[in-house]
């Protein structure tokens, strides 16, 4: 259960002083016209959207609502913005940054929506992580949300830094190329307003704003591989190697954006030329005991460059699953050498999950049932 705190301002009311931009100093300007330079670029937001903003208290998110409530008010973008906090039950310091968000969403007279959980003991219930157990709710929250207010679309506070981080944490893992491009701009109903927006930045607009953010003592302990990147591996890298490190893993993350998107076409493309069948694949079947199946022309397939085989196949799995969850670099170069021998009536069983069978000069792509 989560309860809604709807915060108004009546006619006439100006909003407090803390929650009023004054554009004296260049530093806030230039966020704020980052911001709206990424809603633009990559179609952020748009007439009418209903957006759900996640905000912890953090310097991130309050800025990001502080931005876009003052863009929404300035009339610069029309848009209707509610407000998603969660309390973990973690932190000792929960509760006054939960306090903190309500105040802050009535100051500016923005509707506001808590979740109380304990998130330890979700995570021991489900013998999940801890870090994975608190994103599986936020972002089921974030839905319910979406859900109760008609809204469209959902707005993390990922900035530059946090992509950088990304990046680095999957090369740390041994990604391909769809590790290197990072955390995207838009995803789906997700966005992402900050990401063109340095760390350094959203702290010093939040000083010239007397915005007064929560700090997450959390974030400062090195236990987890993200705060390993952010408080040890980052700063080595530039002291060290490159001072321009996020500019630096930024550009290599456009770069690769640009090609995925040329490689996702030309994957579609082979995908659906050499497609003879596909079988209940319109709902996710991952976690569901249902028959399902993608039929590949082998002879199409085998004549693909080694780089579109793969992503072919991991196309027709995630079509097929909604996941590749499962699947490994190892798995898909066994599929491939079993499609290029092309003997009749050969399979291979990635995961409990998944069947690939060589027959009558077709690739099969089944479900296990």
């Amino acid at each position: 259960m989560f309860k809604k705190l709807k915060h108004t301002l009546k006619s006439g009311q100006k909003c407090p002083k803390t929650c009023v931009p004054d554009w004296s100093e260049n530093g806030e300007k230039m966020l704020k016209e980052k911001v709206l330079t990424a809603i633009k670029k990559y179609n952020l937001i748009e007439p009418n959207d209903k957006i759900v903003l996640g905000v912890s208290g953090g310097p991130d998110s309050i800025s990001m609502l502080h931005i876009l409530n003052e863009l929404r008010k300035e009339q610069k973008l029309d848009f209707d913005i509610y407000v998603a906090h969660i309390n973990h039950g973690i932190r000792e310091n929960a509760k006054r940054d939960e306090k903190f968000v309500s105040n802050f969403c009535k100051e500016i007279g923005v509707e506001c929506y808590i979740l109380n959980t304990n998130i330890r003991e979700s995570a021991e219930k489900e013998k999940r992580g801890l870090e994975e157990t608190g994103r599986i709710v936020r972002y089921k929250f974030f839905d319910e949300v979406l859900d109760k207010t008609h809204s469209n679309k959902i707005a993390i506070a990922h900035n530059q830094n946090d992509n950088v981080e990304t990046v680095i944490m999957n090369i740390a893992r041994g990604s391909g190329l769809a590790g290197l491009k990072g955390i995207e701009a838009k995803n789906g109903k997700y966005i992402r307003p900050l990401i063109e927006c340095k760390r350094e930045e959203i702290e010093e607009y939040c000083e010239k704003e007397n915005l007064k953010p929560r700090h997450d003592e959390s974030n400062d302990e090195n236990i987890y591989t993200r705060n390993k990147i952010r408080n040890i591996a980052i700063p080595y890298i530039k002291k060290e190697l490159n001072p321009n490190i996020i500019d630096t893993i930024s550009r290599l993350s456009d770069i690769v954006k640009d090609d995925l998107n040329y490689l996702d076409i030309q994957t579609k493309e082979a995908y659906n030329n050499m497609c003879i069948e596909e079988k209940n694949i319109t709902e996710n079947v991952y976690n569901v005991e249902k028959e399902a199946k993608i039929i590949l022309d082998v002879k199409k397939f085998n004549k693909q460059n080694i780089a579109i085989q793969k992503r072919v196949i991991l196309y027709a799995i995630n079509k097929l699953f909604g996941t590749t969850k499962g699947i490994e670099k190892i798995h898909i170069e066994d599929m491939i050498k079993l499609c290029n021998n092309n003997i009749g009536n050969k399979y291979l069983t990635p995961n409990k999950k998944t069947k690939i069978v060589i027959k009558n000069k077709k690739i099969y792509i089944e479900t296990v049932i």
